[in-house]
C-alpha cells in the first residue's frame, strides 16, 4: 500500500473547471501538492455544491484505515470581506467507521476552508494552499522582480485547492466511507481526497536543519558551483558555499575580522531543509543528481553517501536566543563595530535584522547596500554595541573587527544550553585621533547617511564623503544632499552627502563640501551620463564651481580616467590625489611624475564604496589638525589640502624628515643631509617600509615573514629641491590583499615632505612637463572630434555662454599655456 493513496472520486464529479469562472486556472488530472499525491478528474473535476449544483449529501466510500485524511477543497463563494463572519460553517464532512461510529467534522470558513481566489491576509487557519513555500529563480528572471529576488523566499499560493489535513483519532479503526453535506449553501468544492498513513503530519511543521553537503570526487567539487536542492515532501533553503579552511586556520589566519578567502568551488557546502519524514532529499550540480537521500534515513543515521559523488550529514539541533554586546576593554562602555558568528562547521549566524548572505552570495553594486558586509567567505553586521539572534548551543566563532586602532577578535567561544547573554571586548592599540589624526572616507556611494554613521563608528572612522552620482540613466543619493555636515551626537562621526561628477574620457571628479549641487552631475553619454547625452562641461569648470562655494575638489581613483586631470594639476585646481585601490605601480608612477614635475598634491585614500564587499574606510585618508583646532568638517578638509596626511589600508604610518611632519616644506639654506625616520604599526603583518625620493627607493627595510611593527632610520644628502615620502605594504612593497571585492591590499602611503634648498621650493621635469602636454592635446582633440555635442544654435546651455566649443576648450589653453610657463622658467624650449 502506498504511504499516501488518493480516493477515486470519478464517480461523484457534477462540474468542470467552469465552477470556478473565467479566471479559473485550478490544477486537475495526477497531481503532487507538497509532494503528496491527489487525484482530480480532467473532464468533470470537482464534487460541486450549490444552488444549481449538488445541494444535498454526497457519500464517498473509503474501506480501509488511515491516520490522516487529507482534503482538496476551496470556497467559491465569501461574504468576508462584506462585513460576513469568519468562521461561518460552510459544511460538514463526518467520517463513518466501519463499527457504526462516526466523527463530525465541521468545516468552517478561514478555518478548514478557504475561499479562492485567496484575498491577502485572508488565509485559512488550519488549511494549506495547495502550493508548498518555495524559492525564486536563483540565478535569472525579470529586472522589475530584482527586489522580490532578494526576498529568496516565495510564498505559496492557492491554485485552486486548499488542503485540510484532519487527523483521525481512531486510526486502527477501517472507514467505511465519508458523508459531505452543504450547510450554508455557498458555493464550494472538494476535488479530492487522499488517505495518509505513515504516523506523521503529511505538512512540514518542524524547523528546518542545517545539512552538509560534501562532493568527495575532485572533479565534482573543482566546478564552479551550481549545487541545487529540492525535497518533495518538505522545503530547502538555497545551498550555500563554506570555507575551504577548517576552524583552526580560521582562527590563526593574519586576516581576523579582516575576511577569509572565498570558497569558489563546489564544495563543502550547506543548506537548511524542513521536511517530514517520508520526504526524499535530492542534490543537483546543474542539470546532473549526484544523489538522493530520505530524510527519515537521515535523522536517524546523521551521515549518508547515497553515492560515491555525494555525502550529506544533518547537524545536531539546539539554539539559544542571544544578546551579544560587545565592550571596549578600557572604558567599559558598548562600542559601534562589526560581528560575526559562525559555527565551527563554517555556518554563518547573523544577528537578527542582518544576513548570513548578502544578495545570496552574488554581486551586490546598488544592490543590497548597507548594514552588513561581505569580505570573501565572511559576512559581518554592524551594530552599535548589542546586537541579538540565534547562536548554536557549543562552541562557536565570534569574529568581531573595528577598524585599524582596535585588535581584532577571532576567538572561540561556548554557548551553553541556558545561555542568553554574550559580552565580547575590543582593545584599542592605537588612538590618533588622540594625536590629532582624524581618519576619513573620499569616496562612498549609495548609503543612507545614517547607514554612513553607523558604518563609520563601526569602521572608527570619523569622516563619510557620502557621494551623488549619476550612471546613465540613474541618479543615485539625491535625497540625501543637504549642504551641510551631519554630525553624529558624540561628534566622533561626520557624514557629508557632496558628489562624484564625472565623464568617461576627461575623467572623474569629487566635489567635497558642497553647499550647492554643481550641475549636470555627469556629462557626454554612457556609462556616466545619459545615452546620447552631450558634452556639456568639464572637469575644470566643475572644479571652479566647487572651489566657488568653499569647497575641496579630489580627484578619485587617480590617474584614471586619465585626461583632463593633467588639465586640473596645471591650473592649481585639484586640492588632492586619491588612492582608492593598489593598481600595480600605475597610480605610483602617475603620483610621483606629477610630484617630480614640482607640483605639491596632498594624498588621500577613499574606497569608491559602491558594494557591500568592501567597508567604508578599507582605504582612508588620515588628516592632521593641530592642537587647538576643533575637529570640524571644515578644518577636516582645510588641513587635507595642508597636505599633512597619509593614505592607509591597514598600517598607521608615521614620517618626519629633520622632526618636520608630513606635508611640510623643510627648508635648508643650502646642500646637506637630514635625518629621515618613518616607522609603521599594523594590526596586519606588514613586510616593506620604504623611503622614497623622487619615486626612488633610497632606504628600506624587510621582515620576510611579516611584523606588525617596523621603523627605518637614514640620513639623507640633499643636494638640491626635492620631495620625500614614506610607504610600507607586503614583500617587496607587493600587495598582500584584503578579502575585499577590489583585493587592495595591505599598505599605506604618506604625502610628501618637501625639500627646499637655498630658496623657494621648484622642481621641474621636462618629460612630466611633455607628457602633460600630449594629455592636453588629447582632451582638445577628443572634445573636437569625438564628444557629442548639441548643433550650434539648437540648445542653451548650462554655463550660458554664447560659444559652447570655446567654453568647453579654454581651461585646456589655460593649462597648455601654465605648462609653457613652467617650462620658459626652467630655461626649456617648447
Amino acid at each position: 500500500m502506498p504511504d499516501y493513496q488518493p480516493l477515486d472520486l470519478t464517480s461523484f464529479y457534477n462540474a468542470g473547471p467552469e465552477v470556478y469562472g473565467e479566471n479559473g486556472r485550478s490544477p486537475v488530472g495526477k497531481q503532487l501538492f507538497h509532494g503528496l499525491p491527489f487525484s482530480i478528474g480532467e473532464g468533470p473535476s470537482f464534487i460541486a455544491f450549490g444552488p444549481g449544483l449538488s445541494e444535498g449529501p454526497v457519500e464517498i466510500p473509503v474501506g480501509c484505515a488511515a491516520r490522516t485524511l487529507i482534503f482538496a477543497h476551496a470556497l467559491l463563494e465569501s461574504e468576508i470581506e462584506a462585513g460576513g463572519p469568519v468562521g461561518a460553517e460552510v459544511a460538514s464532512y463526518t467520517v463513518r467507521y466501519e463499527d457504526g461510529e462516526a466523527a463530525a467534522l465541521p468545516v468552517r470558513e478561514r478555518f478548514e476552508i478557504g475561499h479562492w481566489p485567496q484575498g491577502w491576509g485572508q488565509g485559512p487557519f488550519l488549511a494549506w494552499p495547495d502550493r508548498k513555500n518555495g524559492l525564486h529563480d536563483r540565478y535569472q528572471g525579470h529586472w522589475w522582480a530584482t527586489g522580490f529576488r532578494q526576498t529568496e523566499v516565495a510564498q505559496g499560493w492557492p491554485q485552486g485547492y486548499f488542503l485540510w489535513p484532519w487527523r483521525n483519532p481512531s486510526p486502527e479503526k477501517p472507514i467505511r466511507s465519508i458523508v459531505v453535506k452543504p450547510v450554508s449553501g455557498q458555493k464550494f468544492v472538494l476535488a479530492a481526497v487522499t488517505l495518509g498513513h505513515p504516523a506523521e503530519d503529511p505538512f512540514v511543521r518542524t524547523p528546518a536543519r542545517e545539512v552538509l553537503l560534501t562532493l568527495p570526487q575532485s572533479e565534482d567539487a573543482e566546478k564552479r558551483f551550481s549545487l541545487a536542492v529540492e525535497v518533495d515532501r518538505g522545503v530547502a533553503t538555497y545551498p550555500y558555499l563554506l570555507p575551504e579552511t577548517g576552524t583552526e586556520s580560521f582562527l590563526e589566519d593574519a586576516f581576523a575580522g579582516w575576511g577569509q578567502t572565498a570558497n569558489r568551488k563546489s564544495s563543502p557546502a550547506y543548506v537548511e531543509i524542513a521536511a517530514i519524514p517520508s520526504a526524499t532529499v535530492s542534490v543537483r550540480q546543474g542539470e546532473e543528481e549526484l544523489g538522493r537521500v530520505g530524510w527519515a534515513d537521515l535523522q536517524e543515521k546523521r551521515t549518508v553517501e547515497p553515492s560515491p559523488r555525494l555525502k550529506v550529514e544533518v547537524l545536531p539541533e539546539g539554539r539559544n536566543w542571544v544578546h551579544t554586546t560587545v565592550l571596549d576593554e578600557d572604558t567599559g562602555q558598548p562600542i559601534p563595530c562589526r560581528v560575526h558568528f559562525r559555527s565551527v562547521r563554517g555556518i554563518p549566524y547573523a544577528p537578527h535584522g542582518h544576513h548570513a548572505h548578502i544578495n545570496s552570495d552574488m554581486g551586490t553594486w546598488h544592490i543590497d547596500v548597507g548594514g552588513d558586509l561581505r569580505l570573501g567567505q565572511t559576512t559581518y553586521a554592524y551594530i552599535d554595541g548589542r546586537c541579538q539572534g540565534w547562536l548554536p548551543r557549543g562552541e562557536i566563532i565570534v569574529d568581531v573587527a573595528r577598524g585599524f586602532e582596535y585588535k581584532p577578535l577571532r576567538a572561540k567561544v561556548t554557548i551553553q544550553p541556558g545561555q542568553r547573554e554574550l559580552v565580547l571586548k575590543l582593545k584599542r592599540w592605537a588612538n590618533l585621533n588622540e594625536e590629532r589624526y582624524f581618519s576619513g572616507d573620499t569616496h562612498v556611494h549609495f548609503l543612507s547617511t545614517r547607514g554612513s554613521h553607523l558604518e563609520a563608528s563601526g569602521e572608527d572612522l570619523n569622516v563619510v564623503n557620502l557621494l551623488q552620482s549619476q550612471w546613465g540613466h540613474l541618479f543615485t543619493n539625491t535625497e540625501e544632499f543637504t549642504g551641510e555636515p551631519s554630525v553624529s551626537g558624540d561628534g566622533r562621526t561626520i557624514v557629508y552627502a557632496s558628489q562624484e561628477n564625472r565623464q568617461h574620457i576627461l575623467g572623474h571628479m569629487i566635489l567635497l563640501g558642497l553647499k550647492e549641487p554643481v550641475m549636470p552631475w555627469c556629462s557626454d553619454g554612457p556609462d556616466e551620463a545619459e545615452m546620447a547625452g552631450t558634452m556639456e562641461t568639464t572637469l575644470s569648470h566643475w572644479a571652479d564651481a566647487c572651489h566657488r562655494q568653499g569647497g575641496t575638489v579630489v580627484i578619485p581613483h587617480f590617474p584614471n580616467p586619465n585626461c583632463e586631470p593633467a588639465a586640473l594639476i596645471a591650473t592649481g585646481r585639484v586640492d588632492a590625489l586619491e588612492m582608492a585601490a593598489w593598481h600595480g605601480d600605475y597610480n605610483h608612477i602617475e603620483y610621483y611624475r606629477y610630484l617630480n614635475g614640482g607640483y605639491r598634491i596632498p594624498l588621500v585614500g577613499g574606497t569608491d564604496k559602491m558594494t557591500s564587499e568592501v567597508p567604508v574606510g578599507l582605504s582612508r585618508t588620515y588628516v592632521y589638525i593641530p592642537e587647538g583646532e576643533p575637529f570640524t568638517y571644515n578644518n577636516w578638509c582645510k588641513y587635507l589640502k595642508l597636505g599633512n596626511t597619509f593614505v592607509s589600508a591597514g598600517p598607521i604610518l608615521r614620517f618626519t624628515v629633520d622632526g618636520q611632519p608630513i606635508g611640510s616644506t623643510h627648508r635648508l639654506s643650502g646642500p646637506g643631509t637630514v635625518e629621515v625616520e618613518a616607522s609603521v604599526k599594523s594590526i596586519f603583518p606588514v613586510h616593506t617600509l620604504e623611503i622614497v625620493q623622487q619615486g626612488r627607493v633610497i632606504a628600506s627595510t624587510q621582515e620576510a615573514s611579516g611584523s606588525r611593527e617596523m621603523r627605518l632610520t637614514t640620513t639623507l644628502r640633499v643636494e638640491g629641491n626635492t620631495w620625500l615620502a614614506a610607504r610600507c605594504g607586503g614583500p617587496g612593497y607587493r600587495p598582500v590583499p584584503h578579502h575585499d571585492e577590489w583585493a587592495r591590499g595591505v599598505m599605506a602611503h604618506s604625502s610628501p615632505v618637501y625639500i627646499a634648498v637655498g630658496g623657494d621650493y621648484r622642481l621641474f621635469d621636462t618629460a612630466t612637463a611633455q607628457y602633460m602636454l600630449t594629455l592636453l592635446d588629447g582632451g582638445l582633440s577628443y572634445i573636437r572630434q569625438r564628444a557629442t555635442h548639441s548643433a550650434p544654435g539648437t540648445a542653451l546651455h548650462p554655463h550660458g555662454e554664447e560659444d559652447h566649443r570655446s567654453y568647453l576648450e579654454r581651461p585646456f589653453h589655460e593649462a597648455i599655456a601654465a605648462v609653457h610657463r613652467k617650462m620658459h622658467e626652467a630655461g626649456v624650449a617648447h
